[in-house]
């Protein structure tokens, strides 16, 4: 297993300083698990598409989900605050999105918040009050009162999970930084359409807008603190 410290490092910080060690106090820490959808599951019909993106689904089936499955429920059990983001408008058509959701081609988003493609997998189905946050916009900070709701539960630490590395992450761990929270990026419970995508936004994002671990190393990070 890699080392955390010195892994997914860009040109940038080739020689820079290991980062210190991160110390998580689970009163002020979330999880944020971004759009794991049922559309993103959907084989396409046409059997080149569908070869096309096998080694994606390959990915989210044997351990995207899996691996979330885990860290929610690590989450859980350390009292850690488990959040939901999702892709979903709330009108029928749709009119209610940002232009990137209504350009045409992969982006193109049409999920009505009440449709069954629109909704987390089964596997990962919040529990009780956990919070879900509807979007039409890449960022779950920018388009949802997340920045709110993040500050009055008084989270500082953010980590964050999910697809697509190279997109709907990357533009709310972006969005998270500038906003000053601390942002972990669990590498293994995400997924871009390619690996190679995957791989490349991690090194691009990675030491400056948040740090990349793995999902074992996160247990290793929990210190509970006294208020």
């Amino acid at each position: 297993m890699s080392n955390w410290k010195t892994a997914f490092r860009s040109f940038y910080y080739e020689n820079a300083k290991d980062p210190d060690d991160i110390i998580l106090d689970p009163a002020r820490t979330a999880l944020l698990v971004i759009d794991i959808q049922n559309t993103y599951l959907e084989t396409p019909d046409d059997k080149a598409e569908a070869d096309r993106w096998q080694p994606f689904f390959d990915r989210m089936n044997h351990i995207v989900i899996p691996n979330n499955a885990r860290l929610i429920e690590w989450a859980r059990a350390e009292g850690i605050e488990v959040m939901f983001a999702r892709i979903a408008c709330q009108t029928e058509d749709g009119r209610d999105r940002s232009l990137s959701q209504k350009k045409p081609g992969f982006n193109y988003l049409l999920l009505p918040k009440e449709r069954k493609d629109s909704q987390i997998v089964d596997a990962l189905a919040p529990k009780g009050d956990e919070i879900v946050v509807t979007k039409t916009t890449d960022s779950a900070l920018t388009g949802t009162n997340l920045r709110l709701t993040l500050q009055n539960i008084g989270i500082r630490n953010v980590i964050v999970s999910g697809i697509f590395t190279d997109q709907c992450i990357s533009s709310t761990v972006r969005s998270l930084a500038d906003e000053s929270f601390e942002v972990l990026v669990v590498h293994d419970a995400c997924a871009a359409a390619t690996d190679e995508l995957h791989e490349r936004e991690l090194e691009i994002i990675n030491m400056i807008y948040c740090h990349v671990v793995g999902l074992d190393d996160l247990q290793g990070f929990v210190v509970p603190v006294l208020h």
